[in-house]
């Protein structure tokens, strides 16, 4: 069998991630348009990742996040973004590269992305987040169950499908 020198896998992972990007970057400057929410899921051991301890400590491998009604101060960078969530009415910032993400859902256009996790030797180096703003004016967004299909009814993609299976 043909080795794939070009890792098409990781090229098309990328690419999707910055679909991920290109959404969260226009939502940070307009808004969330009609009924759009997302749910994105992902590993909070990623070195690049920016979690309160008691987060971490709630969720040692997988997070997900609804970005919907009550959040703030998305600020979206080339390789992360960073947003303000309320978990049990505390306020946290939260820093996620975007090779840390695993699943990306927005019901409303039963649309979804899987992504496979990152190895560290394909892992970009992380970038320094925004300075936090002032405090939020009002939060929500935990999931707590990341296991659960956020999106029932959604297309998800998994590139799995289309890699040769090694014997």
């Amino acid at each position: 069998m043909a080795q794939d020198l070009i890792r098409y896998d990781v090229l098309a992972q990328d690419a999707l991630r910055g679909v991920v990007r290109k959404v969260l970057s226009e939502v940070a400057q307009t808004g969330l348009p009609g009924e759009h929410h997302f749910f994105i899921t992902f590993n909070t051991g990623d070195p690049g990742v920016r979690v309160s301890s008691r987060l971490h400590e709630k969720y040692p491998n997988e997070m997900t996040i609804v970005l919907q009604h009550q959040f703030w101060d998305l600020a979206v960078g080339d390789t992360a973004f960073d947003v303000g969530l309320s978990f049990n009415g505390i306020p946290e910032r939260l820093h996620v590269p975007f090779r840390a993400i695993v699943a990306f859902v927005d019901p409303h256009a039963s649309f979804g992305l899987k992504f496979d996790a990152q190895t560290s030797a394909e892992a970009e180096p992380a970038e320094e987040p925004p300075a936090p703003e002032a405090g939020p004016q009002t939060g929500a967004g935990e999931v707590p169950a990341p296991d659960a299909a956020p999106g029932a009814g959604a297309d998800v993609v998994s590139l799995d499908s289309f890699r040769k299976k090694n014997s």
